[in-house]
């Protein structure tokens, strides 16, 4: 009998533990000796605990530094390297596997086909090709479609597991208390909450399998709604990708996002209120040639401003989402649109002011600029947003995250929020691309 293949699964603290879930849990033709671990804070370091890894793993599984790939792969005497995360350009997956093949191993991408659970009921996927195109107000307004139609939906969010394992293997949100209730970070709570404000639940974790079981006792229509630009966990009946034209082009230049966008029943193109024609057409004629038979989708991303004199005539500091503006690349958002069209004197550099952790990410993510991002892994990097807020000469702060950051820390400076919310333009609208679920 031959020995199983030794695996290191390269990832991000989600998609990571679905293929393993998927493809190498009780699997004993493979051994996977260790993950990987990159993007997230505070991640290497600790492991996939036992009682997740299955049977074969009575002790778990290690999770180390990326950086210790290639000397993991010599002194472990690895077989392959499974890249498991997403959002990242081609020529960080090229080196990824120049690294691993470098020193001995094999370098494999599992497809979307073969990671994908099926459910008992419908399933509408809502991706994109990169971080911050603008699948929060897409799946807000995807849900309220089906909620007009008389269908109990329930959300199933892209994993963000940075705590206790064990315990957040399966998370039901109902209310607002419940992200209390499981430690959430900033950056799931920017994912939940909105939809739990429109009463929607939302379930989130490690085990996708199981999280599917306990989602299907309770929905008509289970809406996935996608992380970063990763693939679905779960076979959709309709598929729908965003697309934004600020990054034209980037749609044949992202891992999975091209994937998505390849796969995709419904391409939508997001924000074109604020972006140029030639950013809209780009991105059009990217759809025709990767994905003919897609049904394109016009829409504007309108925001709203809580107050408006906190802006106009003011130097403001704009905190916008911390992902979209780190690894999604993004070099603005709601808050600098908002700034812009209120008439804002100027928007201040937050980089002198930084602390800690954020002066941390500045330094990894220089082309940040002058926006703040809303980083919230853990309570230190929290306490140093707020110190760095707090810091700042700021006449107001316009916040332009999906939540309140009030809520979750003190802002002594006047501030505003900005929401922003799906306008479809034209025809076809969502309900007819949507018929797929709402008839059967």
């Amino acid at each position: 009998m031959a020995a199983p293949r030794r695996v290191v699964i390269m990832g991000a603290a989600g998609r990571d533990f679905h293929n393993f879930n998927c493809r190498y849990r009780d699997n004993e033709d493979f051994e996977v000796v260790a993950f990987t671990a990159t993007q997230i804070p505070d991640i290497d370091g600790r492991s996939y605990p036992a009682e997740l890894a299955g049977s074969l793993y009575p002790g778990g599984i290690p999770i180390v530094a990326e950086e210790e790939l290639s000397t993991l792969i010599t002194e472990q005497d690895v077989d392959e390297v499974v890249f498991s995360y997403s959002d990242v350009d081609y020529h960080h997956v090229g080196n990824c596997s120049s690294i691993a093949n470098a020193a001995g191993a094999d370098f494999v991408l599992l497809s979307a086909e073969s990671t994908m659970l099926k459910a008992a009921v419908p399933v509408v996927a809502i991706c994109a090709v990169r971080t911050g195109c603008g699948k929060s107000q897409t799946t807000r307004a995807v849900a309220q479609v089906l909620k007009e139609a008389g269908k109990k939906v329930v959300a199933i969010r892209h994993p963000m597991p940075y705590g206790d394992l064990v315990k957040q293997a399966v998370q039901r949100f109902e209310t607002v208390d419940d992200l209390e209730k499981h430690d959430c970070t900033i950056e799931e709570m920017e994912e939940y909450e909105p939809h739990i404000v429109n009463g929607t639940i939302v379930y989130a974790g490690v085990d996708y399998h199981a999280i599917l079981k306990a989602a299907e006792q309770e929905a008509d229509v289970i809406l996935w709604d996608g992380g970063n630009n990763d693939t679905p966990f779960y076979q959709p009946d309709v598929f729908i990708t965003v697309a934004d034209p600020h990054r034209a082009g980037h749609g044949s230049r992202y891992y999975p996002g091209e994937t998505n966008l390849r796969m995709s029943d419904v391409v939508l193109i997001n924000k074109e209120d604020t972006a140029d024609q030639e950013g809209i057409d780009a991105v059009r004629e990217t759809v025709r040639a990767l994905n003919p038979g897609a049904v394109v989708m016009d829409a504007n991303s309108p925001i709203t401003v809580e107050d408006e004199s906190v802006i106009t005539g003011k130097r403001v500091l704009v905190v916008e989402d911390g992902p979209t503006l780190t690894h999604g690349g993004m070099k603005y958002g709601a808050g600098v649109v908002a700034a812009e069209q209120h008439g804002a004197a100027s928007m201040i550099d937050p980089r002198p002011f930084a602390v800690g952790s954020i002066a941390e990410t500045f330094e990894k993510y220089p082309e940040i600029g002058v926006l703040l991002p809303a980083m919230g892994y853990g309570d230190e990097q929290v306490k140093d947003l707020e110190a760095t807020i707090a810091a700042s000469d700021a006449e107001g702060v316009v916040i332009g995250t999906p939540i309140d950051l009030r809520r979750i820390i003190d802002i002594a400076q006047p501030s505003t929020r900005v929401r922003y919310d799906l306008e479809v333009i034209g025809t076809p609208d969502l309900a007819e691309v949507l018929k797929p679920v709402l008839e059967g």
